[in-house]
């Protein structure tokens, strides 16, 4: 009697096991920790890779110098199949991931291992649930040697007048080949590049060159405005002529793994306010002011995190003379409306609502998910004890400005300038405020927020605040370029 119930045990548990299998889906096969998501955000600052899983994800990492790869063996797992999805969202031109694979190396050990474009210093961290998230396993893979913000402006500015000679060429019907040829030189790169060097903020003749006509544009050079009566030396001799770059920093809010405030229809802040600050930069990099051109830059320029001390320090870096972070205000309810611009106050907020506001941009950096570790938070308290009321007030006079013009193409919330202690707002060297273009929670302006023309009208607005505050508050001289 028991030899045929023998062999049909094991086929009962098979079958329980199988069905337990079904109910439970292929992301649950472990042991003690879930699969939920997958993602990695590419860009040449670095690429982050998270792991998101409804338990505590216990890791041990070693780097491999030749070929480059990091290895990971996550602990207490049998097997995670959730984890080969990271293969199919790698992309061919991610600048730091060449590839991924992941296996199961021993009992309750899953390794993970990540081919390298370039020697990376990764840092490997966990963060707690927060916002929509559970708990994240994170890698972000940092190039040894990263690129310098400066650097940045100048592969920015190869890249426009590359589109603009294709554009010109596709007008006059000529290859592009041949037009980038006989394109006139761009002093504006030169004194990027000269900036890393030190030397002095003028527009130097070639070498073994004649001097400039008067009015005529040299060799080589862009043609401009002539320029008006030149001031005498005490000595008797003309002052040089000096070219005095104008460096508008633009950071558009949240980004990667932190969307911002999502709309009724589903529109992320951090996608919007990108478009945005694209358009801006386009209008910017064609703008002169008193004769001096005017560059952007942008602290993130593509979907990635970045941290709210990089975006100042980012600032800093290039010697700004104005920080700009674009944002999309939400609310809980959907009737609120309008752009507001906010300024830094170290002496507590203007309103309820401003301190609100701050509150909650300052949250940024959990929903994006910082290494605490890594995190100077010394250095965050110095700048905001450096923040000057000279910095302050001219981030009052932007902002006025950027209002008078913005209320010409939409509704304002707040009639005059806001303000709180933003976080991203204490570069103590540099005016900085953070406009929120339109609610994003509010149906109406979420349209807005998507329709083109809108970007555009808010773009030439927000250029014609700038050229405004310059005209009036010209940016002082310096010993160097940047």
């Amino acid at each position: 009697m028991t030899a045929p119930d023998g062999p049909s045990l094991p086929r009962r548990a098979l079958l329980r096991a199988g069905t337990l299998v079904l109910l439970l889906g292929t992301t649950h096969i472990a042991r003690g920790a879930s699969v939920l998501a997958v993602r990695i955000w590419p860009a040449d600052d670095y690429t982050r890779v998270t792991i998101e899983s409804d338990a505590v994800l216990t890791t041990n990492s070693f780097v491999v110098a030749d070929p480059p790869r990091v290895a990971v063996d996550i602990e207490g797992v049998d097997l995670l199949p959730g984890l080969r999805e990271l293969v199919a969202q790698l992309r061919p031109d991610d600048p730091n991931i060449a590839g991924i694979r992941v296996a199961q190396n021993a009992p309750n050990v899953v390794r993970l291992v990540i081919d390298l474009k370039r020697n990376i210093k990764p840092q490997i961290f966990n963060l707690q649930p927060v916002a929509a998230y559970q708990h994240r396993l994170v890698f972000d893979l940092y190039p040894a040697a990263p690129t310098d913000p400066l650097l940045q402006l100048v592969e920015q500015r190869s890249q426009s007048d590359k589109a603009a000679s294709e554009r010109a060429a596709r007008l006059l019907g000529l290859e592009s080949e041949g037009l980038a040829r006989t394109t006139p030189h761009d002093p504006l790169g030169d004194l990027i590049a000269r900036s890393q060097r030190g030397d002095a903020a003028t527009t130097p003749e070639a070498p073994g060159s004649a001097p400039a006509t008067p009015g005529a544009p040299a060799p080589g050079a862009v043609a401009k405005a002539p320029p008006g009566p030149s001031k005498q030396r005490p000595g008797g001799g003309k002052q040089r002529p000096t070219e005095r770059l104008i460096i508008v920093a633009l950071d558009p809010g949240h980004g990667g793994e932190d969307p911002g405030a999502i709309g009724p229809r589903g529109t992320r802040e951090k996608t919007v306010v990108l478009q945005i600050a694209h358009k801006l930069r386009e209008r910017i990099n064609a703008t002169t002011v008193n004769g001096n051109p005017m560059r952007a830059f942008m602290t993130r320029d593509a979907d990635f995190f970045v941290p709210l001390q990089t975006r100042v320090s980012k600032a800093q870096r290039v010697r700004a003379d104005l920080f700009i972070s674009i944002h999309a205000d939400a609310f809980y309810s959907p009737k609120p409306a309008g752009a507001s611009v906010y300024a830094l106050s170290t002496r507590g907020a203007s309103s309820a609502a401003a301190r609100w506001m701050a509150n909650k941009e300052n949250a940024a950096d959990l929903v994006g998910g910082i290494n605490v570790k890594a995190k100077d938070a010394t250095v965050q308290r110095a700048l905001l004890d450096m923040s000057t009321t000279a910095q302050i007030n001219d981030s009052l006079k932007i902002g006025g400005k950027l209002l008078g013009e913005v209320k010409r193409v939409g509704k304002l919330h707040k009639p005059r300038v806001e303000q709180a202690n933003f976080a991203v707002l204490r570069a103590p060297d540099i005016p900085s405020v953070l406009v929120e273009t339109a609610f994003i929670s509010n149906p109406d302006e979420e349209r807005r927020l998507n329709d083109p023309k809108y970007q555009n009208e808010l773009a030439d607005a927000l250029v014609r605040g700038i050229v405004k505050y310059f005209e009036a508050n010209p940016p002082l001289a310096r010993n160097r370029a940047i």
